[in-house]
């Protein structure tokens, strides 16, 4: 209820405002003041009266309409350009460590960067700049001159004074030169006529010029371009002569070629069968191989191809760095290309020239008779060249005479000349030979000596080694009584490790295994390849 009763008592006093704002209309009620005391007009409407709400206004007011900033600073004025304030002598604590300058950091340094800066120099310290703070107005904001300097259009007028009278001093020159050609010229009257007009032409270069950029304007259509609300207007040139026969008149044939309406673009040759001397047009496809397309093209394959091979370059991103590795690529290669052509022609001589052949060449020829093959193959006549592989050959190194791998002895590579098994071994010769097979003589020698002075061993070891071994001795002698007992020890380890709750803590270790308990613990053995091992237990 209480919620209803404020929401009654707010539209209520809504309510009581309209009517009152509607008598200040009508004259029969005061204007309303506001916090100033200035009268309000009544006939403002409500959306530009009412304060929003940030500002919180307890009654209607015009001060959030007026010009509230009313700073001094707040100008038109514009930055003073390159002012410099003051220049030390050397270098201060905190200035920039390229240039010297106070107002600015070394990251926000504009000067060039220095090899060895100010800091450490100690010279050439740049002056502080100018710095100002203040703002602008709202004409300062949109003035598109607001800090523009005459002096630089200035210096555009002149070059291009400067560029127009070198031109007409060139065409003067020019003119003059005629004239002399003229009156040193004895030869008739056809050939004064002739210079007469050369003049004419080269006095009418700029009205030819401007007679082209006239008639570049035909058959131009204005025509506006997003109009939903205002929009800017376009120029839609049609190159196409309206006295020309259309692409799709050409041929009346439904199978010909395609045009398409939307672009006027027929790629295709509308007329493949007729002479090319006659027809005007091949289809659009013509144009897309012929002239700058082809360039393009060509450009855009270019820098595929070095983007694959690793540099970065970038025909979308980069298109002036593009084109530029492009032209220097082009300059290279027709570089290499005289390059090599005058490498063979200093080899090989040139048949064109009018130089007389160097005798080598002349005499050269001989009787000796070469058969070839259909494909040009060499039969008989001519001895095979050994083809060379791209690595180096016949490279002798460390004063060796043979290659590294012409010697193999014992599934190792070495020298032939020495019989070396080192790669970057220093060559020793046949006296190296010799060490090596004195070396070896003597080896075996001391082998042999050591086999024969070796003891004989014990029967009773040979026996105990043999029961280790895999192979049992035939005169093996076993006790059925130990064996019996070692099958027993036997089942009772297998069973402790294979339950590991009845181990026991004190273990005796015995070292001591004999021939009946080698055998029963090859008789409880499971071999994993044995197909009955899973149905021993």
């Amino acid at each position: 209820m209480a919620t209803a009763s404020m929401a009654f008592k707010s539209r209520e006093d809504h309510r009581k405002q309209l009517e009152l704002e509607e008598a200040r209309k009508a004259g029969l009620a005061p204007a309303e003041v506001d916090e100033d005391g200035k009268e309000i007009n009544p006939h403002i409407p409500q959306y530009m009266s009412s304060a929003p709400w940030y500002l919180n206004a307890e009654r209607p007011s015009l001060k959030h309409q007026r010009k509230w900033k009313s700073d001094p600073n707040y100008t038109k004025a514009w930055y003073d350009r390159g002012a410099k304030i003051y220049q030390a002598d050397k270098y201060r604590k905190g200035a920039c460590e390229n240039c010297g300058a106070m107002t600015h950091d070394s990251k926000s340094c504009m000067d060039r960067p220095r090899k060895l800066g100010a800091k450490w120099t100690n010279m050439h310290i740049a002056p502080d700049e100018k710095i100002e703070t203040f703002e602008l107005d709202y004409d300062g904001k949109r003035d598109r001159w607001n800090g523009y300097d005459s002096a630089a259009y200035a210096r555009v007028i002149e070059r291009y004074e400067a560029r127009d009278g070198a031109r007409r001093k060139y065409l003067k020159e020019q003119q003059l030169k005629k004239l002399e050609e003229k009156n040193n010229n004895q030869n008739g009257e056809e050939e004064e006529v002739s210079d007469e007009e050369d003049d004419d032409d080269a006095l009418k270069v700029d009205e030819a010029k401007v007679d082209e950029s006239k008639q570049m304007d035909f058959a131009k259509v204005e025509k506006r371009v997003r109009t939903t609300g205002g929009g800017s207007t376009g120029t839609v040139r049609n190159l196409r002569i309206r006295e020309d026969t259309a692409k799709y008149l050409l041929n009346l044939d439904v199978n010909s070629a395609h045009y398409d309406p939307k672009t006027r673009s027929m790629r295709e040759d509308p007329l493949p069968d007729m002479d090319p001397n006659e027809k005007f047009y091949d289809g659009d496809n013509r144009y897309r191989v012929s002239g700058q397309a082809l360039e393009f093209k060509q450009l855009n394959i270019h820098a595929w191809e070095a983007f694959e091979k690793g540099q970065d370059i970038h025909m979308q991103a980069a298109p002036s760095q593009a084109e530029l590795l492009y032209k220097n690529y082009k300059v290279n290669k027709e570089k290499l290309k005289s390059k090599n052509k005058d490498t063979i022609m200093e080899k090989y001589g040139n048949a064109a020239s009018d130089e007389q052949l160097p005798r080598e060449l002349l005499l050269g020829q001989s009787e000796r008779e070469v058969e070839y093959d259909r494909a040009g193959r060499i039969i008989k006549g001519q001895e095979t060249a050994l083809p060379r592989s791209k690595y180096e050959e016949d490279v002798y190194i460390n004063n060796h005479t043979s290659v590294w791998g012409s010697w193999w002895k014992d599934h190792q590579w070495g020298y032939k000349c020495c019989r070396q098994m080192i790669r970057n071994s220093y060559c020793t010769g046949s006296a190296g030979i010799e060490a090596a097979e004195a070396a070896t003589d003597l080896m075996k020698s001391n082998l042999a000596r050591k086999e024969a002075i070796e003891e004989i061993p014990a029967p009773s070891e040979e026996k105990r080694l043999a029961t280790w071994g895999t192979d049992v001795p035939e005169d093996l002698v076993l006790d059925n009584n130990l064996l019996a007992e070692a099958l027993k020890k036997e089942d009772e380890r297998k069973r402790e490790v294979k339950d590991e709750r009845k181990r026991k803590y004190n273990v005796k270790w015995d070292d001591e295994v004999t021939a009946e308990d080698m055998e029963a613990f090859r008789m409880k053995r499971v071999h994993h390849d044995d197909p009955m091992k899973d149905f021993l237990h």
